[in-house]
């Protein structure tokens, strides 16, 4: 029987002095740091949960509404969908942080756009496109 081939040979970057790590030991590690990362993601939607209880508390103290804290709204919304797509595993998570740079930079054309320069405005509307082409692309890359 063949032993399976060293998989350090074909990695250039691999230490050679370093010791092999074992099949249970690539589990416990793999196991360990899948754990880390599920306790970080509902970290981070339990602080995401309370950004909105706060943004949502002061919408009704000042009982008034702009189209800033819509965006923003969206904007938790985002990391809210993009934690729930990381964690189950389904669909492309590496698309999401673009949607959610789509709405910040819409949400900081809102708020600064009467007192920006109008040259900052072309530069960031240019972002977006950009940015939408870019998930475009990688959203049609996952469907091939």
């Amino acid at each position: 029987m063949s032993e399976p081939p060293d998989s350090r040979q074909s990695d250039p970057f691999a230490d050679p002095g370093a010791p092999e790590m074992g099949r249970t030991e690539g589990v416990i590690v793999l196991g360990g740091l899948r754990l880390i990362q599920r306790g970080l993601l509902v970290l981070v939607a339990l602080l995401t949960l309370g950004a909105v209880s706060v943004e949502v508390w002061e919408i009704v103290t000042s009982r008034t509404v702009n189209l800033a804290d819509i965006l923003l709204m969206f904007l938790y919304a985002e990391v809210i969908a993009m934690v729930a797509v990381f964690y189950t595993g389904r669909g492309q998570p590496f698309v999401f942080p673009i949607f959610i740079a789509i709405t910040a930079l819409a949400r900081l054309i809102v708020i600064q756009g009467k007192d920006m320069d109008p040259v900052n405005i072309v530069y960031e509307a240019a972002a977006i496109l950009l940015l939408a082409v870019a998930a475009v692309v990688l959203m049609r890359m996952g469907k091939g």
